[in-house]
């Protein structure tokens, strides 16, 4: 952050609501846990900690501590509780061992950790809202399916550059590529067509385009080949009035 703030960037990033200071904690905990209700903290250093509740969310939580509780419950008094299920990241935080190590489940630090349910938080130097702040954040996924499009669908493999110019380049060809291909999607969605933008690519590398001479006018006149039922449905994302339908 430190390093954001100091290039002038604006920032918006998940928050460990449970590792921050006491005093902040307390703020947190003090909050309206009510659905769609958000809170604005505010830090020392100026920046904010947006704080929201969902009942979703505090479902979800819930369910998942007690399934690794019972998990812990079921092992513990069967006596098969390992040094490797202490040490196991997890819900081995509410596990309480003894000097003697005898291992026993904290019920307390259990209910404590139900206060944080349905809680989120999210730090930002922004002048966003609340309710903005949620929202981009919300679009996070669509920055990591961007990655995985770069590195699975377009096959964009690892280079190594030695020179800023070298590598402004290459990050610009990867750039490049996955606008085309957010563009493609884009389009599609816009037309309502039926295929993806996987099912277009590999429809669009059998489509043909042919020169034909004509001897008698001296020129040569070129045809895009229109031969199936799936190059017709994307003829009209290719700008060309030169179709040749068979």
């Amino acid at each position: 952050m430190k390093l954001l703030r100091d290039g002038g960037y604006k920032y918006i990033i998940g928050a460990r609501i449970k590792k921050e200071s006491g005093e902040i904690m307390e703020k947190i905990i003090a909050t309206e846990h009510r659905n769609g209700v958000f809170n604005d903290i505010k830090y020392p250093d100026g920046d904010r900690l947006i704080v929201g509740y969902s009942d979703e969310r505090a479902k979800k939580n819930a369910h998942d501590r007690e399934e690794g509780v019972e998990r812990l419950r079921k092992r513990y008094a069967k006596g098969t509780l390992t040094k490797a299920d202490i040490n196991k990241r997890g819900y081995n935080k509410f596990l309480s061992v003894s000097s003697g190590v005898t291992v026993s489940v904290d019920e307390e630090k259990v209910k404590h950790d139900a206060i944080w349910d349905g809680l989120k938080g999210y730090k930002t130097n922004t002048d966003l809202s609340p309710e903005e702040v949620y929202e981009a954040y919300q679009n996070l996924w669509n920055v990591e399916r961007s990655f995985r499009i770069t590195k699975g669908t377009l096959d964009v493999r690892p280079m190594f550059h030695f020179t800023p110019r070298r590598i402004e380049a290459h990050v610009c060809i990867c750039f490049v590529a996955l606008k085309a291909y957010k563009e493609l999607e884009r389009l599609l969605k816009q037309s309502g067509c039926q295929y993806s933008v996987d099912e277009v690519l590999r429809i669009a590398e059998t489509v043909v385009t042919i020169e034909i001479a004509r001897p008698e006018n001296n020129d040569t006149v070129t045809k895009t080949l229109c031969l199936t039922k799936e190059e017709r449905a994307i003829s009209y994302l290719i700008e060309t009035d030169d179709w040749l339908e068979l």
